[in-house]
């Protein structure tokens, strides 16, 4: 893929003073575009197209080194662009973590859940010290003692499976909420921006907003999300969220595990690297369940990767009335 296709990837105009080893001479040089899976050096000097490249990057006191290849983009100054790589040529996904221009991690890019869906099984166990991790069909597939359910909960999700979980808001293209969308297995995007968070999946065309403004929750009264009432606050490399103001009926797998109006949902964001991506989600839902219980999502990055339309109602001919095909 050549670098000008990848300019589809949310890019950052920083400006960075940087050098590049085996440069020669004097040279100008800054970083002025970066991205999760390369950068633009503007400099007096060039290389030829596929050179290997080493950059240093000085953010605050802290060295950041880059290694990358030289690539063709169309520039009417001076410079060259620089696609991030490993030692076989490939995108980097262990290099270090991107950061935005004020340095904290920046999320964006397109992800794919990096679990399994639990059919039929459960995922591989957790490293100590870590929560179990979400399944797409059946999130407490890798949580040994299941769920906390409360008896109306546990009735609920009972009564969803015996009807073959006809009632899903997927099976009638609505939107599928919180942690079928983290654990489903077409991609989502996220960008980033310093004030907000937006979520695009493919799966069932959803977006989702998470405000980082300081912004207060809104009153109960008002009328409730799909995907609740995102605030977002960075606690050093971690971003949490916090999601209120759901509507009733809400499914957390396809096995129906439900979400009420009373749920509160703590969402835990970490990119220890540049392909990984782990999100601790937290529910606490006083009518289902009778404490809080954690799982991990993990997710990995696709660095050559858009999302593509996705019309789920386009031919839906399920009618959710009945559980059928429509006549």
């Amino acid at each position: 893929m050549s670098y000008p296709e990848k300019r589809r990837y949310p890019r950052l105009p920083v400006l960075m003073e940087c050098r590049v080893d085996g440069a020669s001479g004097h040279a100008e040089m800054r970083l002025t575009d970066l991205s999760p899976v390369g950068c633009y050096v503007d400099t007096n000097i060039s290389f030829p197209p596929e050179t290997r490249v080493s950059l240093s990057v000085m953010l605050g006191d802290s060295e950041v080194r880059l290694s990358g290849r030289v690539v063709p983009m169309p520039s009417t100054g001076y410079g060259f662009g620089v696609e991030f790589v490993g030692a076989d040529g490939r995108v980097d996904l262990t290099a270090p973590t991107p950061r935005t221009p004020d340095g904290k991690p920046d999320l964006s890019g397109v992800w794919n859940y990096a679990g399994v869906l639990g059919f039929r099984g459960g995922p591989p166990p957790s490293p100590p010290g870590t929560p179990p991790q979400a399944t797409f069909w059946n999130i407490e597939a890798g949580i040994k003692e299941g769920l906390p359910f409360t008896p109306y909960g546990a009735e609920l999700r009972k009564q969803r499976m015996a009807t073959d979980s006809k009632d899903n808001p997927d099976a009638a293209c609505l939107p599928i909420g919180y942690m079928q969308s983290h654990t489903h297995s077409q991609p989502r995007k996220l960008i980033q921006n310093r004030g907000l968070i937006v979520i695009l999946y493919e799966a069932n065309a959803g977006m989702r907003q998470i405000f980082l403004d300081g912004r207060p929750a809104p009153p109960p009264d008002v009328q409730p999300w799909w995907w609740g009432y995102s605030r977002g606050r960075w606690d050093g490399d971690t971003l949490i969220v916090e999601s209120t103001n759901f509507r009733d009926g809400g499914w957390l797998d396809v096995n129906g595990a439900p979400l009420t109006s009373e749920g509160k949902i703590i969402e835990r964001f970490r990119r220890p690297n540049l392909g990984t991506l782990e999100i601790d989600v937290t529910i606490d839902d006083p009518k289902a369940y009778t404490k809080p219980w954690t799982v991990r999502v993990n997710q990995r990055l696709l660095p050559d990767a858009d999302l593509i339309e996705f019309v789920c109602l386009e031919n839906n001919l399920f009618d959710p009335a009945t559980g059928s095909q429509r006549r």
